[in-house]
Protein backbone atom coordinates (compact mmCIF):
# COMPACT_ATOMS: atom_id res chain seq x y z
CA UNK A 1 0.00 0.00 0.00
CA UNK A 2 1.07 3.49 -0.74
CA UNK A 3 1.46 6.31 2.15
CA UNK A 4 -0.57 8.05 -0.79
CA UNK A 5 -4.04 5.49 -0.37
CA UNK A 6 -6.65 7.09 0.49
CA UNK A 7 -7.98 6.13 3.93
CA UNK A 8 -11.46 4.76 4.58
CA UNK A 9 -13.79 3.88 7.72
CA UNK A 10 -16.72 1.48 7.11
CA UNK A 11 -19.56 1.69 9.61
CA UNK A 12 -21.97 -0.83 9.42
CA UNK A 13 -23.54 -3.37 12.21
CA UNK A 14 -23.41 -6.21 10.06
CA UNK A 15 -19.43 -7.59 9.76
CA UNK A 16 -20.32 -9.52 6.52
CA UNK A 17 -21.66 -6.82 4.86
CA UNK A 18 -18.34 -4.47 5.90
CA UNK A 19 -16.09 -7.36 4.91
CA UNK A 20 -17.16 -7.32 1.23
CA UNK A 21 -17.51 -4.21 0.47
CA UNK A 22 -14.16 -4.28 2.29
CA UNK A 23 -13.12 -6.55 -0.61
CA UNK A 24 -14.59 -4.59 -3.21
CA UNK A 25 -12.62 -1.23 -2.23
CA UNK A 26 -9.49 -2.48 -0.84
CA UNK A 27 -9.54 -4.15 -4.90
CA UNK A 28 -9.00 -0.65 -6.24
CA UNK A 29 -5.77 1.26 -6.42
CA UNK A 30 -5.08 3.88 -4.10
CA UNK A 31 -8.05 2.67 -1.25
CA UNK A 32 -7.17 1.31 2.23
CA UNK A 33 -9.79 0.47 4.75
CA UNK A 34 -8.23 1.83 7.76
CA UNK A 35 -10.84 1.48 10.44
CA UNK A 36 -14.38 -0.30 11.09
CA UNK A 37 -17.52 0.41 13.26
CA UNK A 38 -20.29 -1.30 14.20
CA UNK A 39 -22.76 1.73 15.04
CA UNK A 40 -22.34 5.49 14.93
CA UNK A 41 -20.87 6.03 18.31
CA UNK A 42 -18.23 3.53 17.99
CA UNK A 43 -18.10 5.41 14.42
CA UNK A 44 -17.52 9.19 15.64
CA UNK A 45 -14.61 7.48 18.06
CA UNK A 46 -12.87 6.28 15.41
CA UNK A 47 -13.05 9.52 12.84
CA UNK A 48 -11.34 11.83 16.26
CA UNK A 49 -8.83 8.71 16.07
CA UNK A 50 -8.11 7.49 12.75
CA UNK A 51 -8.92 11.22 10.45
CA UNK A 52 -10.08 9.15 7.86
CA UNK A 53 -9.92 10.60 4.44
CA UNK A 54 -13.50 9.04 3.70
CA UNK A 55 -16.04 7.15 6.32
CA UNK A 56 -18.94 5.52 4.45
CA UNK A 57 -22.06 5.15 6.26
CA UNK A 58 -25.05 2.68 7.32
CA UNK A 59 -28.27 4.21 8.23
CA UNK A 60 -30.09 2.09 10.60
CA UNK A 61 -27.53 0.29 13.41
CA UNK A 62 -27.85 -0.05 16.84
CA UNK A 63 -28.43 3.52 19.23
CA UNK A 64 -27.16 6.58 17.37
CA UNK A 65 -28.39 5.91 13.88
CA UNK A 66 -26.12 7.41 10.46
CA UNK A 67 -27.54 10.06 9.76
CA UNK A 68 -26.99 11.36 13.39
CA UNK A 69 -23.31 10.30 13.16
CA UNK A 70 -22.87 12.37 9.93
CA UNK A 71 -24.44 15.05 11.60
CA UNK A 72 -22.09 14.88 14.35
CA UNK A 73 -18.78 13.88 12.95
CA UNK A 74 -19.53 17.17 10.13
CA UNK A 75 -19.78 19.04 13.34
CA UNK A 76 -16.30 18.10 14.81
CA UNK A 77 -15.08 18.24 11.09
CA UNK A 78 -16.57 20.85 8.46
CA UNK A 79 -14.66 19.09 6.04
CA UNK A 80 -15.19 15.21 6.35
CA UNK A 81 -16.06 13.79 3.63
CA UNK A 82 -19.04 10.47 4.23
CA UNK A 83 -20.85 8.72 1.69
CA UNK A 84 -23.85 7.10 2.77
CA UNK A 85 -24.60 3.23 1.70
CA UNK A 86 -27.66 1.39 2.72
CA UNK A 87 -30.61 -0.51 1.76
CA UNK A 88 -32.96 2.44 2.18
CA UNK A 89 -34.12 3.53 -1.16
CA UNK A 90 -36.53 6.25 0.47
CA UNK A 91 -35.34 9.56 -0.66
CA UNK A 92 -36.64 11.17 2.47
CA UNK A 93 -33.81 9.07 3.98
CA UNK A 94 -31.41 10.86 1.21
CA UNK A 95 -32.48 14.41 1.81
CA UNK A 96 -31.85 14.27 5.61
CA UNK A 97 -28.55 12.36 5.18
CA UNK A 98 -27.17 15.19 2.26
CA UNK A 99 -28.69 17.75 4.86
CA UNK A 100 -26.98 16.47 8.09
CA UNK A 101 -23.46 16.60 6.07
CA UNK A 102 -23.21 13.62 3.82
CA UNK A 103 -21.59 14.35 0.13
CA UNK A 104 -23.12 11.21 -1.77
CA UNK A 105 -25.66 8.59 -1.13
CA UNK A 106 -25.52 5.03 -2.36
CA UNK A 107 -28.15 1.89 -1.70
CA UNK A 108 -26.80 -1.25 -1.50
CA UNK A 109 -28.80 -2.82 -4.06
CA UNK A 110 -26.24 -0.82 -6.30
CA UNK A 111 -23.68 -2.24 -8.51
CA UNK A 112 -20.33 -2.17 -6.95
CA UNK A 113 -18.99 -0.26 -9.75
CA UNK A 114 -21.56 2.56 -8.58
CA UNK A 115 -20.52 2.27 -4.92
CA UNK A 116 -16.35 2.82 -6.45
CA UNK A 117 -17.32 5.38 -8.64
CA UNK A 118 -18.98 7.18 -6.01
CA UNK A 119 -16.19 6.92 -3.46
CA UNK A 120 -13.80 8.79 -6.14
CA UNK A 121 -16.05 11.00 -6.49
CA UNK A 122 -16.72 12.10 -2.97
CA UNK A 123 -12.78 11.75 -2.59
CA UNK A 124 -12.53 14.21 -5.08
CA UNK A 125 -14.60 17.17 -4.01
CA UNK A 126 -17.80 15.97 -5.88
CA UNK A 127 -21.74 14.40 -4.91
CA UNK A 128 -22.46 11.64 -5.71
CA UNK A 129 -26.01 10.20 -5.68
CA UNK A 130 -26.85 6.33 -7.10
CA UNK A 131 -28.70 6.90 -9.96
CA UNK A 132 -31.93 5.12 -8.44
CA UNK A 133 -32.20 7.58 -5.59
CA UNK A 134 -31.14 10.14 -8.19
CA UNK A 135 -34.32 9.09 -9.69
CA UNK A 136 -36.46 9.02 -6.38
CA UNK A 137 -35.40 12.62 -5.48
CA UNK A 138 -36.59 13.80 -8.87
CA UNK A 139 -39.97 11.87 -8.52
CA UNK A 140 -40.81 13.06 -5.26
CA UNK A 141 -43.44 15.89 -5.23
CA UNK A 142 -45.34 15.32 -1.48
CA UNK A 143 -44.33 16.78 1.34
CA UNK A 144 -42.26 14.70 3.71
CA UNK A 145 -41.22 14.25 7.17
CA UNK A 146 -37.87 15.06 5.54
CA UNK A 147 -38.61 18.04 4.30
CA UNK A 148 -39.62 19.54 7.51
CA UNK A 149 -37.35 17.76 10.11
CA UNK A 150 -33.59 18.59 10.58
CA UNK A 151 -31.36 15.95 11.29
CA UNK A 152 -31.40 15.73 15.20
CA UNK A 153 -35.33 15.91 14.88
CA UNK A 154 -35.38 12.79 12.34
CA UNK A 155 -33.36 10.82 14.70
CA UNK A 156 -35.59 11.56 17.59
CA UNK A 157 -38.46 10.14 15.17
CA UNK A 158 -36.67 7.25 13.81
CA UNK A 159 -35.65 5.80 17.27
CA UNK A 160 -39.36 6.81 18.36
CA UNK A 161 -40.80 4.55 15.61
CA UNK A 162 -38.51 1.75 16.78
CA UNK A 163 -40.42 1.96 20.06
CA UNK A 164 -37.46 3.45 22.21
CA UNK A 165 -38.95 5.32 25.94
CA UNK A 166 -38.02 8.81 25.88
CA UNK A 167 -35.54 7.90 28.41
CA UNK A 168 -33.69 5.86 26.13
CA UNK A 169 -33.50 8.37 23.32
CA UNK A 170 -32.28 10.38 25.31
CA UNK A 171 -29.75 8.00 27.12
CA UNK A 172 -28.45 7.15 23.53
CA UNK A 173 -28.43 11.48 22.13
CA UNK A 174 -26.66 12.53 25.33
CA UNK A 175 -29.91 14.83 26.17
CA UNK A 176 -32.23 15.70 28.58
CA UNK A 177 -35.46 13.35 28.59
CA UNK A 178 -37.43 17.17 28.72
CA UNK A 179 -35.49 17.99 25.58
CA UNK A 180 -36.49 14.52 24.10
CA UNK A 181 -40.31 15.15 25.04
CA UNK A 182 -40.04 18.57 23.97
CA UNK A 183 -38.71 17.37 20.46
CA UNK A 184 -41.43 14.47 20.49
CA UNK A 185 -43.92 17.28 20.71
CA UNK A 186 -42.12 19.34 18.45
CA UNK A 187 -42.12 16.08 15.67
CA UNK A 188 -45.80 15.91 15.70
CA UNK A 189 -46.71 19.43 15.58
CA UNK A 190 -44.56 20.14 12.44
CA UNK A 191 -45.97 16.48 10.79
CA UNK A 192 -49.88 17.48 11.42
CA UNK A 193 -50.52 14.32 13.84
CA UNK A 194 -51.74 14.21 17.11
CA UNK A 195 -50.95 10.95 18.04
CA UNK A 196 -48.11 8.41 18.22
CA UNK A 197 -50.46 6.33 16.11
CA UNK A 198 -50.91 8.52 13.60
CA UNK A 199 -47.14 9.35 13.48
CA UNK A 200 -46.81 5.50 12.59
CA UNK A 201 -49.42 6.05 9.87
CA UNK A 202 -47.35 8.42 8.41
CA UNK A 203 -44.18 6.84 8.78
CA UNK A 204 -45.81 4.02 7.25
CA UNK A 205 -46.87 5.69 4.10
CA UNK A 206 -44.27 7.97 2.99
CA UNK A 207 -41.99 4.55 3.50
CA UNK A 208 -39.99 6.09 6.47
CA UNK A 209 -41.11 2.62 7.89
CA UNK A 210 -42.28 -1.01 7.08
CA UNK A 211 -44.61 -3.10 8.76
CA UNK A 212 -41.02 -5.29 9.01
CA UNK A 213 -39.83 -2.48 10.88
CA UNK A 214 -42.35 -2.61 13.54
CA UNK A 215 -41.91 -6.69 13.85
CA UNK A 216 -38.16 -6.20 14.42
CA UNK A 217 -38.34 -2.92 16.73
CA UNK A 218 -41.19 -5.08 19.12
CA UNK A 219 -39.22 -8.29 19.20
CA UNK A 220 -36.41 -6.17 20.57
CA UNK A 221 -38.34 -5.14 23.46
CA UNK A 222 -37.08 -5.94 27.27
CA UNK A 223 -40.43 -7.60 27.40
CA UNK A 224 -39.90 -10.03 24.45
CA UNK A 225 -36.66 -11.04 24.98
Amino acid sequence: MSAADATILLVDDHSVVREGYRSVLQKQPGLRVVAEAADGAEAYRLFKSEAPDLVIMDLSMPGIGGIEAVRRIRQWDKAARILVFTMHENAGFAVQAIRAGARGYVTKTSPPETLVRAVMDVLAGKIAISPDIDHELALSRESSAADVLTPREFEVLRLLLAENTTEEIAETLHVSPKTVANLHSLIKDKLGVGSDIELVRLALRQGLLTQADLGEARSLRPDNA
